[in-house]
């Protein structure tokens, strides 16, 4: 009897096939998937960030069809990662990770919903998928919102109606529909605000937008939103970052949806991929989050820029074209490509007896899809919070289908294996199906797998030709800004880091520079983090040595403007006010300066210039070894500073202040 028990078993298992001979036996467990009791919560969908900062800035530049098909690994249904929501930052024109997004009200009495690039990347989203679920969150705020004061809600209803107008921008300009409003990216939140800006919706007939909050922690807003009926009533959701899979009790007794509203933020390797594929599960096996949300979309920034290559994907190459679809990506196709918004869990506790989890959905019309994750320790640790120990072992388990799944006969099989031996992993794989056997099937489990088990049967691994081999950014490099109606707000590869750089038309030139472009932030911004006291956007190679810049500039503030431009740039992003490297000021007082720091308190040189305001002048910055030079209208302005750090870097510039500026001619060698 013990045999043919045995032969049962290994007859309707599926996996890496009979132990070997010799081997340990399996542990063994069962688990009941079962309907007839009702569903768990509401299932809403996993996606990903593209904001929060600048992360999709180098995505825009890739030429076709290398473009299309990053979009479509990211967003096609049944092709790639297939994803359900699409989170992205509303521009404040400050720092907010990896730089700075343009706002579409720069100034009170300005309005402008073609910046950026975000609304070019929900409309493609929306293009490969009309179901895909909306997100719009602010990091940062123009400064006139605040009135001078770093923050956002000394004046709630002038916040509400700068959020409300990129809603309503977005309807107008780019037939989009925001599903969901979030309140100040991981700061703190103000519950008259929520109220105002709920109030603000409704007025403008956006009673369909929902409200996150608060983008931080599940306390205090669970707490407040216990004691606070009226806030209780205007928030939808409570999303929190990083919640290491857990919840709050506080939280749960809201009885309102808990996200993961941001999440991953590792690097994409597999380990990257263990993280993502244990967490997707776990938040909800452990902490009931209905949603998870990875930052980032698409590592689409300069590598060497915080978080590099913390994306689902990593595409940072648009002047090569090329692009990697990272292991994450067919990690999150186990759970989007046999799910939708509106499925429901199903109740069962899904810990795995030998370590790991499952999760089981269903759409309520008879299908089922149970997901299956052993990630071990050490294998898939995410960058925040710190993972406790656990141990994962070889399993064999059993599930029991009752209920409306007792007649399911065969289930169609998906399998990752993530190989941190030998690097031969295999991602997102279709295995024979498994035959259900009087509502009970088995499988036996490694360490570091993913299955997906599901009635469905319009999975698919898509691919596309293999994108050109990767290649350094452009030794030779030149930019006139010479575009009259350009597809986007920003010249390509440009990373403003503080402040704003777009293109711009100089209507009073005569013609030599009547397009340029032009530095536009003139008010600090409320901050998310430590921007700059100066305005600056990088580009190139950070592993540049011995560099030329050239570029004509003009400084239209007169008296205390000034301008720059830079060589061995070593830092950005939310370190940017640490910059290091080798930069030529001039000012419009007629002075110059060299200095290796953004600050402009480590002077290398200074002098007279005889530059003026509103009045254009070419600058060149040579740096060759530990020495450094500059020229002023081609002719040597200073010469032989010595130079010491940074050994390398990107090349850059920028302003003095936060104060119209322009730049036309740029030319990196």
């Amino acid at each position: 009897a013990a045999l043919l028990w045995g032969m049962i078993l290994l007859g309707c298992s599926c996996g890496p096939g009979p132990p070997r001979v010799g081997a340990a036996p399996l542990l063994t467990a069962t688990y009941v998937l079962d309907d007839s009791n009702g569903l768990g919560r509401e299932f809403d969908g996993i996606g990903a960030v593209s904001g929060g900062g600048a992360t999709s800035r180098l995505l825009v530049n890739y030429q076709e069809p290398y473009r299309s098909q990053i979009l479509d690994y990211l967003f096609k249904p049944n092709f790639g990662a297939s994803l359900h929501i699409l989170k992205v930052e509303i521009g404040g024109d400050a720092q907010s990770t990896d730089g700075t997004e343009p706002s579409h009200m720069h100034y009170e009495n300005d309005e402008n919903y073609f910046r950026g690039y975000e609304w070019w990347l929900m409309k493609e989203a929306k293009k490969r998928n009309p179901k895909i679920k909306l997100i719009g969150l602010p990091w940062a705020f123009p400064g006139w919102i605040g009135k001078g004061e770093n923050w956002p809600y000394d004046y709630p209803d002038i916040t509400a109606y700068y959020i409300v107008s990129w809603i309503l921008g977005a309807k107008e300009y780019h037939d989009l529909d925001i599903d969901y409003v979030g309140i100040w990216n991981e700061r703190a939140f103000s519950s008259k605000y929520i109220k105002l800006l709920r109030y603000t919706l409704d007025k403008h007939g956006l009673e369909q937008v929902r409200i996150i909050a608060s983008d931080r922690l599940w306390e205090p807003i669970s707490f407040v939103m216990l004691t606070d009926s009226e806030l209780h009533g205007v928030v939808d959701v409570i999303g929190a970052h990083y919640p290491g899979t857990k919840t709050v009790r506080s939280a749960i007794l809201t009885e309102k949806k808990l996200w993961s509203s941001e999440d991953y933020s590792t690097f994409n390797n597999d380990v990257g991929a263990g993280c993502w594929a244990r967490i997707l599960n776990q938040n909800y096996v452990n902490g009931n989050m209905t949603s998870t949300i990875a930052w980032n979309l698409v590592a689409s920034y300069y590598e060497e820029l915080p978080f590099g290559r913390c994306g689902l994907m990593t595409a940072q190459e648009p002047w090569s074209g090329h692009y990697k679809v990272e292991s994450p990506i067919w990690i999150t196709a186990h759970t989007t490509q046999f799910t939708q918004p509106g499925w429901s869990y199903l109740q069962v506790d899904g810990h795995l007896e030998g370590g790991g989890s499952f999760v089981a959905l269903t759409d309520g019309l008879g299908n089922l899809t149970i997901i299956i994750e052993t990630m071990s320790h050490n294998h898939s640790k995410c960058i925040r919070p710190l993972l406790p120990n656990f141990s994962v072992i070889p399993q064999r388990a059993t599930f029991y289908l009752k209920g409306s799944f007792y007649m399911v006969q065969t289930l169609q099989v998906w399998h990752s294996r993530l190989d941190f031996e030998f690097g031969n992993s295999t991602l997102f794989q279709q295995l024979h199906p498994v035959n259900v056997w009087k509502g009970r099937f088995s499988l036996d489990l490694n360490v570091d797998e993913v299955y997906t088990l599901t009635t469905l049967k319009t999975g698919r691994k898509r691919g596309c030709p293999e994108p050109p081999p990767p290649q350094p950014f452009p030794s030779n490099y030149k930019d006139d800004f010479n575009i009259r109606n350009p597809p986007f707000s920003e010249a390509p590869n440009f990373a403003d880091q503080t402040g704003v750089f777009e293109y711009f038309i100089n209507a009073s030139d005569p013609g030599d520079h009547v397009f340029t472009l032009r530095q536009v932030v003139v008010q600090r911004p409320i901050t998310w983090v430590s921007d700059a006291d100066q305005t600056i956007s990088v580009i190139g190679n950070f592993k540049w040595v011995n560099i030329t810049v050239t570029c004509d500039i003009y400084i239209e503030k007169p008296r205390d403007g000034g301008v720059f431009i830079a060589g061995r740039v070593d830092n950005g992003g939310i370190y940017v006010r640490q910059t290091k490297g080798v930069f030529f000021w001039v000012f419009a007082d007629g002075t110059y300066r060299v200095t290796s720091d953004l600050a402009g308190k480590e002077i290398l040189m200074k002098g007279l210039s005889g530059v003026r305001d509103n009045a254009w002048h070419t600058l060149t910055l040579n740096i060759q070894g530990n020495s450094a030079s500059g020229l002023l209208n081609g002719y040597p302005l200073w010469e032989n500073v010595t130079v010491s750090k940074p050994r390398n870097g990107w090349a850059a510039l920028g302003t003095r202040s936060f104060e119209f500026a322009q730049f036309d001619n740029f030319h990196v060698e």
